[in-house]
């Protein structure tokens, strides 16, 4: 399992998943001065719920490692959930003029590369036992012969 390239970039979206749930989403200046702060999970539930959806699919790709299928699945899967959160804070940025979007808002645009760099992986480990067992098959076959 940790010898596969898919599960290190399934690491990474992890790591920048968990990143996300403690860092802060963006900073509105109140007309008396004051910055308001708002975290991802806290800003709307939406995004604590995306967040558990992808936390929840990443991990559940992790685990899965034995059936490449379902891995590769969960993890493009994944980068869909990730694109559209990161659609959803596109329209964010460009529809209100007041938040200041902190950097972490380019976090689901790599955990989306990182899915689809891990799908990638999977796609490619299937080939090669597929490529493999009909080597095998044909060898079965010719010394029957």
């Amino acid at each position: 399992m940790w010898q596969r390239i898919q599960t290190l970039y399934l690491l990474i979206s992890a790591g920048l998943i968990a990143a996300l749930c403690f860092s802060t989403a963006y900073s509105v200046a109140n007309p008396d001065g004051l910055v308001k702060v708002s975290y991802w999970q806290l800003q709307k539930p939406y995004f604590g719920i995306l967040l558990g959806i992808l936390a929840a699919m990443v991990a559940l790709a992790l685990v899965v490692y034995k059936s490449r299928i379902l891995q590769m699945r969960l993890a493009t899967l994944s980068a869909i959930v990730a694109l559209g959160m990161q659609g959803w804070l596109a329209y964010m940025y460009f529809s209100f003029e007041g938040p200041v979007f902190s950097w972490t808002a380019i976090f689901p645009l790599v955990i989306c590369i990182c899915n689809l760099l891990a799908a990638r992986g999977c796609f490619q480990d299937q080939l090669m036992v597929e490529s493999a067992y009909r080597v095998r098959e044909r060898r079965k076959r010719s010394r029957k012969k």
